[in-house]
């Protein structure tokens, strides 16, 4: 008797998808490379994601001065950082939402207050590292400097200097094996300090003045030529540094995608290709697009700040033409999310972190992940049963193909989500997203068939 159904097997996509679903996916991680070569930090994807919502039919919030009705589409900036989106569904939004929620922000380099100095005949910039990354893996690459500088009388410059390639790029530059020996003697996490995370910005002497910092003037005439800056403008600035490369395929069959950022940009598009395809949903559909993840989800456009709530309490005030505490804690409560966010896949080269029967493989679909946290579940959400059992049906009835996993083996380490966050407001979450190789480095690793999957899950949920 064969009870070889009675076994989970975890099913790769390509064995499972017809020629017309992998041409599909093919195009989608088109378009998905894109998006992450243009939109390398929050800003630009959130200035991305708003000028796609309003191509596809989204509507300003703040503009609508009329009651909304079941099929209108509407989204909110966040302070240039933060996005949230909604497609209005059929049952009153007391009854329920489906909620799925990623970040846009990633790890990076970025510029101090005041970060231009000079040394050893070249002009520096001094950076502090943003999110979790290793040190290391941030040296010896071409970097581009993104980001804003807000002026003295208030209007605002945009920078981007290292994509196209007529522009230079910048560099942060590593010790040569020659003399590296006490280097090589230290621990990874010791052997690259922060303070030495100095770009190279340039080397020419401002030789019409007398003075020292002549390298320095120099980059500041440049500055100012170009932008009309000086220097005090760079403490009213946003600037980063990220890896200047761009997303390419990766592997001969040209399977992957490799590039900066995806974490968590792959879900922050995943679930913008879902919502922007739909019509009118049963449940009222949400994308929140967040920011500040990697540092705890702080600050007033990160998943702490009120600005989720706030777009949830407009959009009750604006469907009933009423708002009370109630109706807007029985809406949350009843909600049903994902939170969108990447798992660590299988690494053939790291096998020994990871715990084969509970990880997530690069070609398997979206990773539904119980639960993150650290050292016992630590700052986890840990969805109950009852919600894992839900989420599973939709993807089932829906052809989706998914997995689970966890973020490694228990004492090794972990990581966590906006997933507890949703939580506080009562309502059931689980995360789901895409399995990366390489997370947090300047070259993540993600599977095209991956994202195409993840966007059917989506869809299948915002439709449930």
């Amino acid at each position: 008797m064969d009870m070889s159904y009675l076994v989970y097997k975890r099913k790769t996509i390509y064995e499972h998808i017809n020629e017309q679903e992998k041409s599909f996916a093919m195009n989608l991680a088109e378009d998905y490379k894109y998006f992450i070569g243009q939109a390398k930090t929050e800003r630009e994807a959130a200035l991305a994601i708003s000028q796609l919502a309003e191509g596809r039919g989204f509507v300003a919030l703040d503009t609508i001065n009329r009651p909304l009705q079941p099929g209108d589409r509407v989204y909110r900036m966040v302070r240039g950082k933060a996005v949230a989106m909604a497609v209005i569904g059929n049952n009153p939004l007391v009854t329920g939402l489906n909620i799925i929620g990623a970040h846009l922000d990633s790890p990076r380099l970025d510029l101090k207050a005041l970060p231009l100095y000079e040394k050893c005949g070249l002009a520096l910039f001094d950076t502090h590292y943003y999110g979790g990354i290793k040190k290391y893996q941030w040296l010896a690459l071409p970097l581009s400097l993104h980001g804003v500088i807000i002026k003295n009388d208030g209007s605002v410059v945009n920078v981007c200097i290292g994509e196209d390639i007529s522009e230079p790029v910048f560099t942060i530059t590593d010790l040569l094996p020659h003399l590296s020996k006490e280097q090589l003697e230290k621990k990874l996490i010791d052997a690259v300090p922060g303070e030495s995370l100095n770009a190279i910005c340039g080397s020419l002497t401002e030789n019409q003045v007398d003075k020292e910092n002549k390298v320095k003037l120099k980059i500041l005439g440049i500055l100012n030529q170009k932008y009309g800056i000086v220097e005090e403008d760079f403490i009213s600035a946003e600037l980063s540094l990220v890896p200047a490369a761009a997303p390419r395929d990766v592997g001969i069959d040209k399977s992957m995608i490799g590039g900066y950022g995806q974490d968590d940009r792959i879900c922050a598009y995943a679930q913008l290709a879902a919502i922007i395809g739909l019509n009118q949903p049963a449940r009222t559909a949400i994308a929140l697009f967040a920011d500040k993840e990697e540092i705890g989800s702080v600050g007033n456009t990160g998943m702490q700040s009120s600005f989720f709530a706030e777009f949830i309490a407009d959009l009750i005030e604006k469907t009933t033409g009423n708002f009370n505490e109630l109706m807007f804690k029985k809406a949350m409560s009843a909600s049903w999310a994902l939170s969108a966010d990447v798992n660590a896949a299988m690494d053939p080269n790291f096998e020994d972190v990871m715990e084969k029967n509970n990880s997530a493989f690069l070609g398997c679909g979206p990773v539904i992940t119980k639960y993150t946290g650290s050292g016992g579940k630590k700052s986890a959400n840990d969805a109950n049963a009852e919600y894992l059992a839900l989420v599973r049906k939709i993807f089932n009835q829906n052809n989706v193909i998914w997995q689970t996993g966890e973020l490694g083996k228990v004492d090794q380490g972990g990581g966590g989500t906006i997933a507890y966050m949703l939580a506080e407001h009562g309502m059931d979450v689980v995360d789901c997203g895409v399995a990366l190789l390489g997370m947090h480095s300047p070259f993540e690793v993600s599977h095209k068939l991956d994202l195409y999957m993840t966007v059917k899950g989506y869809e299948a949920f915002y439709n449930a």
